[in-house]
């Protein structure tokens, strides 16, 4: 029997992204070994431009959390995390990551040859996602006996008020003496501006690729997305992400030039809400094309956008840039913000996923779908699944409710 071509279009670009972020997980793991450069484990939006400025090397154990996904060995770790006391329940980024370095079980042994994650010098939190994100790294501040520090953000922020960027901006000061300390160096704000400059650059590219789907055909899916954040997620703040940004853009851009979607026959947009179902991207991106179905934006790319880097005071833009994020934001602004998301990009229907141990990154669960329809005619559906825990996905169901929705929306 022959096999059915894919429906996916490969992205030429992945093959020099993939090459960059090999060359980062190498330079951690050289850092961990050798001790010539120190190693801060930060959150995905954590001060990672305050790190790099004090030449730290900076690793994301939430980036490592979607590799668990992705690479499908989430499930079977999770049970190790529940047997030392974690709950099912609770963010299985956390727990899976938690496993794989219990079982010394890691995707970056086959991806990049590492033996393990690479030691931390120094454990740097932001709750702006998410309590989680603090219980985690304070495992390993146990594990590793290492200093823990972090920024504590409010939540359901509806204005940026002086008040709240006020008390950011000093928590982002408070880090520095302990962060000198650590790196045994003193921090140059020219550096730091430098730094925060790059970032800033990155997020406009990286908004650039987003916003390249605006155009009928989209070149780009939110599955192709979900790959190509790599760079901006780990490695802002640094000039190798803007080069591959660079290369990422001509490439989609050339093919809006000829008229080449992503999808072939693009018949409808849509739009993801929530995370993604990581050991699940290959089959959802197929099961979409194969309905001429292209889902050409998402909240989750876009949270690595910081417009607010570019402030002049550099504390006060790693206050504003790392509280604007949709997922700290209020109800009245989540609906504004989906509201000019479906408009901009032509959206058909919305795919709502609910992850079951990601309640924060949730946003079906009070009302909002309902609102959004009533505000904009827009029909949706509910994905019940998760981020990494398999387990929770079914995917015939996801894929009845996908092909419903298609189907309502073929009939208007």
């Amino acid at each position: 029997m022959s096999q059915k071509p894919s429906a996916i279009k490969k992205i030429k670009s992945t093959g020099p992204m993939r090459q960059l972020m090999g060359e980062y997980f190498k330079e951690l793991d050289e850092a961990a070994k050798t001790g010539e450069a120190k190693v801060a484990w930060c959150t995905s939006v954590g001060p990672a431009e305050l790190l790099r400025a004090l030449g730290f090397l900076v690793y994301f154990p939430e980036n490592h959390g979607a590799l668990l996904g992705s690479s499908r060995m989430a499930a079977d770790l999770i049970p190790v995390a529940n047997a030392v006391g974690y709950s099912p329940d609770i963010c299985s980024y956390l727990t899976s990551d938690v496993g794989s370095y219990l079982s010394k079980n890691t995707p970056l042994t086959k991806a990049f040859g590492m033996e393990s994650v690479p030691r931390p010098d120094v454990l740097v939190y932001n709750t702006n996602q998410c309590r989680d994100v603090q219980d985690w790294f304070a495992f390993y501040q146990r594990e590793f006996q290492v200093p823990q520090i972090g920024i504590e953000t409010p939540r359901s922020v509806d204005e940026l008020t002086p008040e709240i960027v006020g008390d950011l901006a000093g928590q982002h000061r408070a880090l520095v003496p302990e962060l000198e300390k650590i790196a045994g160096t003193r921090l140059d704000l020219d550096r730091l501006r430098e730094t925060m400059a790059s970032s800033y650059r990155c997020t406009l590219m990286w908004k650039r690729v987003l916003r390249l789907a605006e155009h009928r055909p989209s070149p780009l899916t939110f599955f192709d997305g979900t790959i190509h954040m790599g760079p901006a997620v780990v490695l802002r703040g640094d000039p190798r992400a803007e080069q591959y940004y660079e290369t990422l853009i001509a490439e989609l851009e050339q093919r809006i030039a000829e008229g080449v979607g992503a999808v072939d026959g693009e018949a409808l947009r849509f739009y993801w809400e929530g995370m993604p179902v990581w050991g699940k991207l290959r089959e959802n991106a197929e099961t979409f094309a194969g309905h001429k179905a292209c889902v050409v934006a998402s909240t989750y790319c876009n949270s690595w956008i910081f417009e607010d880097l570019s402030h002049e005071d550099p504390f006060e833009g790693m206050a504003r840039a790392y509280t604007e994020l949709f997922i700290v934001r209020s109800e009245r602004f989540k609906q504004q913000y989906l509201e000019s998301m479906v408009r901009d990009y032509a959206i058909n229907g919305i795919i709502y996923h609910d992850a079951k141990t990601c309640p924060n990154n949730s946003n079906n669960r009070y009302g909002l779908p309902v609102r959004l329809r009533d505000a904009l005619g827009v029909p949706y559906v509910v994905i019940n699944g998760d981020l990494n825990d398999l387990r929770l996905y079914s995917e015939e169901q996801a894929r009845t409710q996908f092909e419903a929705l298609v189907e309502q929306l073929q009939e208007q």
